[in-house]
């Protein structure tokens, strides 16, 4: 994992996240790797808020992966700062090379860099490889999350 580079995801990197971002089941539903446009306005919002970080693993040049850290301050817990990563997309040629591991480990030294004393994810149901993953990493699956579309 020498030769991995962890950095700030530019606007030049837009393409190859969402190429991965569209290429699971899940993705390929509600992704559209043909119109950036979306994506663009996006990143500028993400590029323009401190409290968030959306960075690439990059190979030789090449994006193989991409996570979004999200730092919130809060009340709840006596007034801790957690981090919620979203996001996390490892390019098919690289799944099982530990690269999610160290993204995910990337995460939360961040996190504990940004005074985070909580690092939390969601992960969609259908995804149960992925909740193993996470499990394996520390992670507990403590909450039932919910969501609605507006």
């Amino acid at each position: 994992m020498s030769d991995l580079e962890i950095r700030p995801a530019t606007a030049e990197d837009l393409a190859a996240i969402v190429a991965m971002l569209a290429d699971d089941p899940l993705g390929a539903q509600r992704e559209s790797p043909d119109d950036l446009a979306p994506y663009l306005t996006a990143f500028e919002r993400l590029a323009n808020d401190p409290h968030q970080h959306l960075v690439v693993a990059a190979r030789a040049g090449q994006v193989v992966g991409t996570l979004q850290l999200t730092v919130i301050p809060g009340l709840s817990r006596r007034g801790t700062t957690r981090s919620i990563i979203e996001g996390v997309r490892i390019h098919a040629d690289e799944r099982g090379s530990g690269l999610g591991t160290r993204l995910i480990e990337w995460a939360v030294e961040e996190s504990g860099r940004q005074g985070c004393r909580l690092v939390q994810l969601t992960s969609d149901a259908s995804r149960t490889d992925a909740h193993r993953f996470y499990e394996r990493l520390g992670f507990e699956a403590s909450h039932v999350g919910f969501k609605k579309s507006l």
